[in-house]
């Protein structure tokens, strides 16, 4: 998709509302995988994570304070 538009790890954080570190780890435990990957001056090499899947993941996370430890447990 060449519209495709698509977020630095530090725009993945400030929608997320968390630190970049934070960003990564989540986007990990969601299964987000960054959509490409670029070099960017100095050599380094910068993950861009597609803005809908982010988007998609958020909505899908349990809300503050959900009891995740409790799924599917019968009492």
């Amino acid at each position: 998709m060449p519209d495709e538009e698509l977020w630095t790890i530090t725009e993945v954080a400030a929608h997320l509302g968390v630190a970049p570190a934070s960003a990564r780890g989540q986007m990990s435990r969601w299964g987000v995988k960054a959509a490409e990957h670029r070099q960017i001056p100095g050599g380094r090499v910068q993950a861009l994570f597609r803005a809908d899947e982010v988007r998609e993941a958020t909505t899908r996370r349990p809300g503050r304070g959900a009891r995740t430890d409790r799924h599917n447990k019968k009492e």
